[in-house]
């Protein structure tokens, strides 16, 4: 074990780390942080992500987000322009392409130049590192609503140099959630060493006043992952940038599809996360939450598409999510187009309005749900905070090699791989196999009851076949991968 520990960045270090950081790339040197914090300051307020998560919190609105990016500012504009006067969106993102996200920036830089030649985008996201400040100001300056970076960057400290300077009010990602499902042989102990420093800098911003708002990446690798095991990343992300200095904090979970799992993972994300940042001493944390449409495969046939996109959406309403990020009806088929993308926003909005004053009656079965998964959280936390001797970053570490925390399906060699979701016979995620989970025995025979219940409607064992079943479901038009007749 390195010297990374969960404490807060000195000054003088961050400070220093900084000029090496901004060095990277040449756009780096036009970052003045004094200046950087006076543009934030003078931003109107319709545009300042956190002012907007608190008063839909505090309304008790879900809002809607897109997923968007391309490689030229004004085709960006346009796009994000589009989403928002036609497409209706409540708040705005700007995707990062590839190369930036593996900060490989003279490839980003022949994308720009390729793309302007070709007069279409050839990346697949917004290289905002390359553009540098004043672009990604143009971008800020030219839209109504406010925006938020999402990439997939395990080392993401230019980028959010560039875009917090550059007038972004929101950043997406963490030290975990940016590594274990995106990376395969990047060391946990480094991306969460760098994460710190981008905590650190959205806390210094917080210190001279300014409000940005962070967003660990719940979803994972968004392919039936258990409701706890996104809820430990997701509250281990939001200790860690607690003790950074950020104030402000969405986090999020992806969907699984059975409604009353999904409304008890919101609720239960929230209450969990208050009690261990108040158990630690971080007591002015404003939460908010993120309610994440099916990450997995989609159906080809685009009304089908649109089905999921609306349960998503019924689910996002009735978790009481602050927002949902949204998906598109070519999902199945690649990028989408501006119009898909719109019309997707405009699905989801129609459902949430028509929800907004409904909520889903508290149940035997929800309390329940929520009971099993503020078990398997604590549990899970409470061996965490042990093994890191009281230090949440070492523990993180240490959990991690232990597979006391473990992503299923994710690329990392970090991970151990040998948790096995699969559904249960109304379609909520259970675990196949709980690998080195600390669940209590309580908790692992219910799950083990559940998915036996399911074997015994199908008439067969519950074996991996069900995990691979289950993994294409939705896309064949099902929500559990039942045995074809």
């Amino acid at each position: 074990m390195s010297n990374l520990k969960n404490q807060k960045i000195p000054e003088e270090e961050f400070l220093k780390e900084r000029e090496e950081v901004l060095q990277a790339w040449p756009t780096g040197e036009n970052v003045d942080l004094a200046e950087a914090v006076q543009y934030q300051k003078d931003l109107p307020e319709q545009k300042k992500m956190a002012a907007r998560l608190m008063k839909a919190e505090k309304e008790g609105e879900t809002l809607i987000q897109p997923r968007a990016g391309v490689a030229l500012p004004d085709e960006l504009i346009e796009l994000l322009t589009y989403l928002d006067e036609e497409g209706e969106a409540d708040l705005l993102p700007v995707t990062i392409d590839s190369y930036t996200r593996q900060n490989q920036y003279k490839e980003a830089e022949q994308g720009i130049e390729e793309s302007q030649e070709m007069g279409r985008s050839m990346l697949n996201g917004f290289p905002a590192v390359n553009h540098g400040l004043e672009t990604c100001r143009k971008v800020i300056e030219s839209l109504n609503l406010p925006v938020q970076v999402r990439h997939g960057t395990p080392d993401a400290r230019l980028l959010a140099e560039i875009t917090m300077a550059g007038g972004f009010t929101d950043y997406e990602g963490g030290g975990i959630s940016y590594n274990i499902p995106y990376a395969k042989k990047v060391s946990l102990e480094d991306t969460i060493r760098d994460w710190q420093y981008v905590d650190r800098l959205i806390g210094y911003y917080q210190e001279q006043g300014v409000d940005i708002n962070r967003e660990p990446f719940g979803p994972l690798t968004g392919t039936l992952v258990p409701p706890a095991v996104s809820h430990v990343v997701a509250i281990l992300e939001a200790l860690l940038a607690a003790e950074q200095g950020v104030k402000y904090l969405t986090l999020g979970y992806g969907q699984n599809g059975n409604l009353v799992q999904d409304v008890a993972a919101i609720q239960t994300l929230r209450e969990l996360a208050y009690s261990y940042l108040n158990d630690e001493g971080y007591e002015d944390i404003k939460l908010t939450t993120v309610f994440h449409q099916w990450m997995g495969g989609f159906p080809q046939d685009e009304s089908k598409a649109y089905a999921v996109i609306s349960w998503g959406a019924t689910a996002a309403a009735l978790s009481g999510a602050t927002k949902v990020i949204v998906k598109t009806p070519h999902e199945a088929m690649g990028i989408p187009t501006k119009e898909a993308n719109a019309s997707g926003l405009k699905a989801t909005k129609q459902i949430v309005n028509m929800l907004k004053d409904q909520s889903l009656e508290q149940t035997a079965k929800l309390d329940r749900e929520k009971e099993m998964i503020k078990k398997e959280v604590r549990a899970i936390l409470d061996k965490v905070k042990e093994l890191g001797e009281g230090d949440w970053a070492k523990g993180a570490v240490r959990a991690f090699e232990a597979g006391v925390v473990d992503v299923p399906f994710a690329p990392s060699k970090f991970n151990k791989g040998k948790i096995l979701p699969a559904r249960d016979n109304i379609g909520a995620v259970r675990y196949l196999n709980t690998g080195n989970l600390p669940l209590p025995d309580d908790v692992k025979a219910f799950h083990k009851k559940r998915l036996a219940e399911r074997g015994q409607f199908e008439d067969r064992e519950a074996t991996f076949q069900m995990v691979i079943d289950d993994i294409y479901a939705i896309g064949k038009g099902m929500l559990i991968g039942r045995p074809r007749e």
